[in-house]
């Protein structure tokens, strides 16, 4: 079955339409926002913490997170961090998002997750995204803490029970044999979670030096190893087409501007990844940005990049252009493939 709501599905349909119509070249398919950096763990994997470490103690104001949204205007918002659910207003800024009927999603690495349920009702347009990169072992080695895998776990028991919609997000580092994470994909399938998202892990430059990363080949052997082994019929959220890159079936180039992201320090030049600057504006992001200078063979920080927050977008305007492809897309969504 496939992973994505039908309302959602219809929304985003109806938005690229729209956008197509308008001509607009440049347009955001999921905002990013980042209503703080701090974070209750220190991930092995992640440069959020280290790059941003000087503003750790800084929280956005809802007024903030909020203009910046209404300013990009996405039909997705994926609120990230550090942990969100450190920030004291975290349910006010999702409630008025959901109020705007927007779809958001919130990154968790759920050690919050009670006082999540006090402040965030179920909704149709919210979810949380469960971090999880691996089972027990794996996963509490890359979080650098013991029983966080357990929390995780609980949570999404308790997450279903309560009506929530829950997700999960799954890095893959080298070192984790690809059976581990057919037995946890299939895991999570059978536990109910709506959605797997799944991406190779990036390099950060403060974190490059750890010889868990993947090279760009190297990822696409690992991923097309994993999906040999899985099943027919599991949850994963990335679109289908995205799933093929990952195992090198398809070739695209690096669409950073679909996937804008806001931070305590402003928009980050050039994407999620990377942040040569920060602009002030949505509208400077977009205007300033040579977006052409970027991606795998014009700049060697995006050589091993196959992140779905440049590459998910990437397949889906290419799709738009490509009936054929469109088609494919609509049928293997349709059929869980």
């Amino acid at each position: 079955m496939p992973g994505q709501p039908l309302g959602l599905t219809i929304k985003l349909a109806l938005y690229l339409v729209k956008q197509k119509l308008r001509g607009r070249k440049y347009f955001p398919l999921t905002m990013i926002l980042e209503p703080l950096e701090a974070c209750n763990l220190t991930c092995t994997g992640c440069g959020r913490i280290r790059e941003y470490e000087p503003v750790l103690d800084k929280f956005m104001t809802v007024e903030e997170a909020l203009r910046a949204v209404e300013e990009c205007d996405p039909p997705v918002v994926s609120i990230a961090g550090g942990e969100p659910l450190m920030h004291p207003q975290i349910g006010e800024i999702i409630n008025a998002l959901v109020k705007q009927k927007r779809y958001v999603y919130l990154c968790t690495n759920t050690l919050l997750y009670k006082r999540a349920f006090k402040v965030i009702p179920p909704s149709k347009y919210f979810a949380f995204v469960v971090h999880l990169d691996g089972l027990r072992e794996t996963h509490d080695i890359a979080v650098e803490r013991k029983g966080v895998y357990d929390v995780a776990i609980r949570m999404i028991y308790e997450a279903r029970k309560r009506g929530y919609r829950v997700c999960t997000n799954t890095t893959l580092y080298n070192g984790t044999p690809p059976e581990e994470y057919k037995h946890l994909f299939e895991m999570l399938t059978d536990m109910g979670v709506e959605g797997m998202m799944i991406s190779p892990g990036f390099a950060y430059k403060e974190v490059a030096h750890h010889p868990i990363f993947m090279q760009r080949q190297e990822a696409q052997n690992f991923f097309r190893r994993v999906f040999e082994q899985c099943r027919r019929g599991l949850r994963f959220y990335n679109n289908p087409l995205y799933r093929d890159f990952l195992q090198g079936k398809r070739h695209y180039q690096c669409s950073q501007w679909t996937t804008p992201t806001y931070t305590v320090m402003g928009w980050r030049k050039p994407c999620y990844l990377i942040a040569d600057g920060h602009a002030a504006t949505y509208q400077e992001l977009m205007t300033t940005v040579q977006w052409d200078r970027y991606g795998w063979g014009k700049d060697p920080r995006c050589d091993t990049c196959m992140m779905h927050c440049g590459f998910e977008g990437s397949a889906i305007l290419q799709a738009m252009e490509r009936p054929k492809e469109m088609l494919e897309l609509a049928l293997r969504s349709m059929r869980g493939d």
